[in-house]
């Protein structure tokens, strides 16, 4: 399977957005964007793409749905309360199409590729004007040009086996959301198929892009001043561009001056000494490690198809530890997975205290039609898993905030947000005493600890 768009695809797409462009130059129209993204940095950069795209054809981007000419909905399917979210939002939108019946709604993303969910679509929400499916993102002037032409409902969505669809577009514009911190996809799609997650069936099988491409997006993102970067992918851990992640995110960090470069997210099984190595080699890549664990149980890691085991996880954070004193290390647990019982419960509590992790996402387990734990029988009752979700909360906060205790009086580089606001290369906020301009590097003496920050005095 190719999995690369050829060039003369993308030609031929921005042929069209210039013709686009010119057509509303000629009819005097101002055209504007509205993004609203759910979920994931992956579907952060796909917006960012899709938002460029639409630059080309001559919309500019603004901060209202009302505003708006052209709305794009970029869906989570990772949850159901973000399914949820999403329906409802995109059914606010029904009123504005009444009001103004040449807007254009585009339903995007992860959902977008669910089955099931276009015909939903067709069936209750017939003022959306098209459904955009994970692969087709770079196609977005066509879809749109055809809307204008026809004024009829159009289905993007690739109904190959998940194992056989995903494709990588190059050369595809991004407007990015800030003027220094920036996203940059590495891989797409994901081939560990735990059990829990939707992840493969509506993003496919994995595929890279080039060594080449990355580090080249990379160094002109450097160039041009951007002071954070982030290389995104399900799990980067196992890119296959042409050379390991390992020596893909060292050859990102050897350009000159002050940035800082950062990856999400990594699999345990994956996460190499290597990796960790080339880590502690190079000071301007963040000391920060999200490592998701997901259980404490070696029975549950096993149910959920992780492949690895919790001694094998903590072997890989001794190592990290020991590689790079100080790190920051966060993680991810799932609260309830079908079939977990106290003791296993018990052993995720266990393993957050051994751990002490600087600061966890924990989620309550959301059963994904299509997924092979949400068809088991064994489920765990909405208030048994509220339960656990609250008692591990309240264990992690205590542990946050003694982490985050260790900072006070120490003096640390923090890159600013504006307004106040500062981050360490943890990702820790910082609330300042003073406003550098967003962007800019400092260093502040911490001063206090907090749950969710620190407070800083810049020096």
């Amino acid at each position: 399977m190719e999995i690369f768009v050829n060039a003369t695809e993308i030609e031929r797409q921005k042929s069209i957005a210039e013709s686009l462009r010119s057509r509303f130059a000629a009819e005097g129209a101002e055209k504007r964007v509205f993004a609203r993204t759910y979920g994931c940095q992956q579907n952060e950069a796909d917006t960012e793409k899709m938002l460029g795209l639409a630059a080309l054809c001559g919309y500019k981007k603004v901060e209202t749905p009302e505003a708006a000419d052209l709305i794009i909905v970029n869906t989570c399917a990772i949850r159901e309360h973000a399914e949820k979210r999403t329906f409802s939002c995109t059914g606010a939108y029904k009123k504005l199409k009444e009001q103004n019946p040449s807007l254009i709604i585009l339903f995007c993303g992860c959902m977008a590729q669910e089955r099931g969910v276009a015909e939903k679509i067709k069936r209750s929400y017939p003022y959306i004007d098209a459904v955009v499916g994970t692969d087709s993102n770079h196609r977005l002037p066509q879809i749109i040009n055809d809307v204008l032409c026809t004024r009829k409902r159009s289905y993007h969505v690739n109904d190959l086996p998940h194992a056989e669809f995903g494709v990588i577009a190059e050369d595809i514009p991004s407007l990015r959301a800030s003027g220094y911190k920036a996203w940059v996809s590495v891989m797409y799609g994901c081939n560990n198929y735990c059990t829990y997650c939707i992840v493969p069936y509506v993003r496919g099988r994995e595929r890279s892009r080039r060594y080449e491409d990355v580090v080249a997006e990379v160094g002109g993102l450097v160039e041009k001043g951007y002071k954070d970067i982030t290389l995104l992918g399900q799990n980067v851990n196992s890119y296959s561009g042409g050379v390991s992640f390992a020596k893909l995110l060292e050859k990102c960090a050897s350009f000159g001056g002050e940035y800082r470069l950062r990856f999400m997210t990594s699999h345990p099984k994956d996460a190499s000494a290597e990796l960790m190595d080339v880590m502690a080699a190079y000071p301007n890549i963040c000391s920060h490690f999200h490592l998701p664990v997901q259980s404490g149980s070696d029975r549950v890691l096993a149910d959920m198809n992780r492949r690895y085991t919790r001694e094998s996880y903590l072997q890989k954070v001794a190592y990290l530890r020991e590689k790079i004193p100080g790190v920051t290390l966060t993680s991810d647990i799932i609260c309830g997975f079908p079939g977990e019982t106290e003791a296993d419960f018990e052993q995720t509590l266990s393993l957050i205290r051994q751990v002490r992790f600087d600061m966890l996402y924990t989620f309550i387990y959301s059963p994904r039609p299509g997924t092979s734990a949400a068809m088991r029988a064994d489920q765990i009752p909405y208030e048994e898993k509220l339960r656990r979700f609250e008692q591990l909360s309240q264990t992690q906060l205590q542990i946050t905030i003694e982490q985050n205790e260790r900072h006070v009086g120490k003096t640390l580089r923090v890159l600013s947000e504006g307004e106040g606001a500062a981050r360490t290369e943890g990702g820790t906020l910082v609330s300042l005493d003073s406003t550098p301009p967003a962007g800019i590097f400092a260093d502040a003496v911490i001063t206090a600890a907090h749950p969710a920050n620190l407070e800083g005095k810049l020096i």
